[in-house]
């Protein structure tokens, strides 16, 4: 019993620290952020993914998305030569919901693709990400994406 109390209690005191302190979530979302765009950024559909829960609510183009289905297009593009090139982050701004358990990052995406053909496309962005703790895991539940005309 006391094994079990030990184990309990390691895995529990630091979640209930964290819930209990926005910094310490803030800087958790950072660190989530960064991971996410890094697997972006390189292709790794399977991480990126993994950052999603299956119901998320996706917004790009004008149009909402459900997971799956950006999820097969984006394999689709990948497997027909076409990627992402560069994802840069830039003005970074977490706000911790009440209760540490939800957190919307938002930022601005300088961001190049390169299509099947070789041509290159590149646009500035803001994304907002809605955060949540579930089952002890920060996912991603809300994704907006928009990009930025021109002057």
């Amino acid at each position: 019993m006391k094994n079990l109390t030990i184990i309990v209690l390691s895995i529990a005191l630091p979640m209930m620290a964290m819930a209990g302190n926005p910094d310490a979530v803030e800087s958790k979302i950072i660190e989530m952020e960064k991971a996410f765009n890094e697997a972006y950024a390189a292709n790794q559909i399977d991480t990126y993914f993994s950052f999603y829960t299956k119901d998320a609510t996706l917004f790009f183009y004008g149009e909402r998305q459900p997971v799956e289905r950006y999820h097969k297009e984006w394999q689709a593009s990948i497997d027909s030569g076409a990627g992402v090139v560069r994802n840069d982050v830039s003005d970074l701004e977490v706000r911790v919901l009440p209760g540490g358990k939800a957190a919307v990052a938002s930022s601005f995406i300088d961001n190049s693709t390169r299509s099947a053909d070789g041509e290159m496309t590149t646009v500035r962005a803001y994304e907002t990400n809605v955060w949540q703790e579930i089952d002890g895991q920060w996912k991603v539940v809300s994704l907006h994406y928009n990009e930025i005309a021109e002057e």
